[in-house]
Order: C-alpha cells, then structure tokens, then sequence
C-alpha cells in the first residue's frame, strides 16, 4: 500500500519540490501551502508521515505539533520538521530532547538540507525498505 505524506510549508517552491522527489520514491503526497489548515488535514487523512515546516507565514509549526502530540488521534503520526532558523531548531530539538515520549517521532532537520539525507529519514520512519 502506498505510504501518504503530508507537506506543510508556506513555500510553493519547496512544495513542489518535495511533491518531486516524494513522488518519484512513489510516495502518495498531499500539500498545504496554509500551516492553520495542517492540523484538520492531518486528524482528517491520518498521514503516514508529515513533513511540516517551523516557520509558516499564518501560524507557528511549533503550534502545530503541539496540537498534534496533544490529540489521540494524531499523536503518534511521525513528524519531520525542518526550519532555516537555527534559534527555532535549537529549541524544538530541546523540547524533543525534554520528553521523547511525548514527542516520539519526531525529528528536527536544520535548512538547507540535502534531498538525500532527507529521503533516508522518510524511508527509515515509514519502514521502507532502502534501495
């Protein structure tokens, strides 16, 4: 069964990219270019995986994850989450780092980040076989 992504990030170019990439690994991938809506469409499609962005233009992805760890239905979905601002990485890898149980599987990718690496997270956390 195909694996379904979800993709939050206020970039268009990077949406689209990731759409790329994901999509030629024959990942199902949904995107959303609006961080207010990522929560619903999560509870809604109970991705296999998201990828969300920490700096939205509408709403902190901080806030997102908050209110996915915090909803049953939601909290175990697996989260990459991945900003350019290394202050808000710093603090996100400590608050994971503060209580693993309460944000397991979730892990934090500094921008820029290479495509490749990126792919090895994906396939690790949806138990994809590599190669």
């Amino acid at each position: 069964m195909t694996k379904q992504i979800l993709v939050v990030d206020d970039r268009n170019d990077l949406l689209h990219l990731m759409r790329r990439v994901l999509e030629d690994e024959e990942y199902q991938v949904i995107l959303l270019q609006e961080g207010k809506e990522a929560f619903s469409k999560a509870k809604t499609l109970l991705p296999d995986l998201l990828i969300l962005d920490l700096r939205l233009g509408d709403i902190s992805g901080q806030a997102i994850l908050s209110q996915l760890r915090d909803d049953p239905v939601t909290a175990e979905i697996p989260v990459i989450v991945y900003t350019a601002a290394v202050l808000e990485a710093e603090e996100v890898s400590k608050l994971v780092a503060s209580d693993p149980y309460y944000y397991q599987a979730v892990h934090v990718v500094p921008k820029p980040f290479e495509l490749e690496n990126l792919l090895k997270l994906v396939e690790q956390l949806l138990n994809k076989p590599v190669g």
